[in-house]
């Protein structure tokens, strides 16, 4: 008798699947031409992370629209200063708790699409230079999917039963949204989801095909400022002072050797400098010069390796120079802008895996291998990923394009470049469908 009661709960559960697959579509197709729009207005106006003010308020008013209860301005940075972020709840019953994620920040990019709703959008940046602004990741592209899965749940209330948290996280690109709205106590206040799913979209699959990662998939990204000192002078007696910018070359070049002869070369690692600034004129010898440093791994070891390495090479390059203590660089890790590992619950994702086959058929989706690029949604998770987490990869390339390009051994702009440029009608109608068929699944 427990056989066959076994046996007839997996036939249901089997059966209500594969309605679940036949009923998605149509609800997405009916949605996906004012999806479109949405995400058009929204690529078009982009804004940068901790401004996310229009385009969080467009997610709030669409999910109340939707029926969800909304509640706006949701995380509080470190230096008290309140977020943007959104949560939506919708309660259907009794049941597990879903949350769904996706970001909204832009980057400091100028974009050169040509596309007829390019952004055109200058800022100010932190330093008060004036900087194109641009949808250079596709946050627009999870958000407008976000309000599309909104939509189609609520139309759909019949299917599942439980809680959906939908979350508009701001602030990605700094890595600091997600511990902004848990500052924010966001589980005291709307709940500790059972499940968490989001998803990227990417420049290596087309519009209509997803991708998985079980396990580890994403690296942890750790923010590092480094200040180089130096005795400042004049340019054409460089032999009166101690040249920084000089140290700092010196130090860029070296702690390369960190990579490929400190760190095991099956423990993949890096480290970049993305940012470096030091003086005000050419001949004027500065007396400092700052670097802003971003390094990758996939383990606390790699990661400890590179920081140790880095303050033990600042500080030979201080005493070779022979400057005064008070002259030594530093090097300050910025826990508030990094980030850990992003996991994906192996279990969890051979669900989703299953349920996204049946949404778009097994030629659609595909098993990718894991990436250096980070992420901060793994922080939802909590440490030592204490609730399940799936974030799968959305193609968002013209099929037709994409094939070109590998055909000519190339590849076509990604995210962070100002060519990158999303097809946005199947992208959508497949982050939509996709995402509706995994929250169905997980909330029977």
């Amino acid at each position: 008798m427990i056989r066959l009661t076994a046996l007839a709960t997996a036939s249901f559960a089997l059966a209500a699947a594969h309605a679940i697959a036949q009923d998605v579509p149509a609800v997405v197709n009916s949605e996906t031409p004012a999806l479109v729009d949405i995400y058009k207005d929204i690529h078009a106006h982009p804004e940068l992370s901790h401004f996310e003010a229009r385009t969080s308020g467009i997610l709030a008013a669409a999910l109340r629209e939707a029926g969800y209860t909304v509640t706006e301005h949701v995380g509080r940075y470190p230096d008290g200063s309140q977020a943007y972020g959104v949560v939506a709840i919708l309660k259907n019953g009794q049941g597990p708790a879903l949350m769904v994620r996706a970001d909204m920040d832009a980057l400091p990019i100028v974009e050169e699409t040509g596309l007829s709703y390019a952004s055109r959008v200058t800022t100010k940046n932190k330093d008060g230079q004036t900087v194109g602004v641009m949808h250079a990741c596709g946050h627009d592209v999870h958000t407008t999917v976000l309000i599309g899965t909104a939509r189609a749940m609520a139309a759909m209330k019949s299917r599942w039963h439980g809680t959906l948290m939908l979350v508009g996280q701001p602030s990605e690109e700094t890595i600091d949204g997600a511990k902004a709205m848990l500052a924010d106590h966001l589980y005291e206040r709307f709940g500790r989801p059972d499940h968490i799913i989001g998803l990227h979209d990417t420049n290596e699959l087309p519009a209509g095909t997803v991708g998985v990662i079980p396990g580890v998939a994403q690296a942890s990204s750790t923010s590092i400022d480094v200040v180089i000192r130096g005795i400042g002078g004049h340019g054409a007696h460089p032999d009166g002072g101690r040249d920084p910018i000089t140290l700092a070359a010196f130090f860029i070049t070296q702690i390369q050797t960190i990579v490929s002869r400190e760190e095991s070369p099956l423990d993949p690692t890096v480290v970049t400098v993305g940012d470096i600034h030091g003086g005000t004129k050419r001949n004027i010898i500065p007396d400092e010069v700052k670097l802003e440093l971003t390094t990758r791994s996939f383990s606390d070891k790699s990661r400890d390796t590179v920081i140790t390495g880095l303050r033990q090479m600042a500080a030979g390059i201080s005493t070779s120079a022979g400057l005064p203590p008070e002259k030594a660089a530093t090097v300050t890790v910025l826990d508030n802008e990094s980030t850990p590992v992003e996991y994906n619950d192996p279990a969890m994702t051979a669900q989703v895996k299953a349920t996204l086959v049946r949404a778009l058929g097994a030629n659609h989706v595909v098993d990718l291998p894991r990436i250096m690029g980070s992420e901060d949604v793994g922080v939802f998770a909590l440490p030592n990923h204490e609730i399940p987490l799936v974030y799968f990869r959305l193609g968002a390339m013209d099929p037709v394009k994409l094939a070109a390009a590998r055909a000519a051994g190339k590849e076509l702009p990604g995210p962070h470049t100002s060519r990158f440029e999303p097809l946005p009608e199947p992208t959508l109608r497949t982050g939509v469908t996709a995402m509706t068929s995994v929250a169905l699944s997980l909330l029977q």
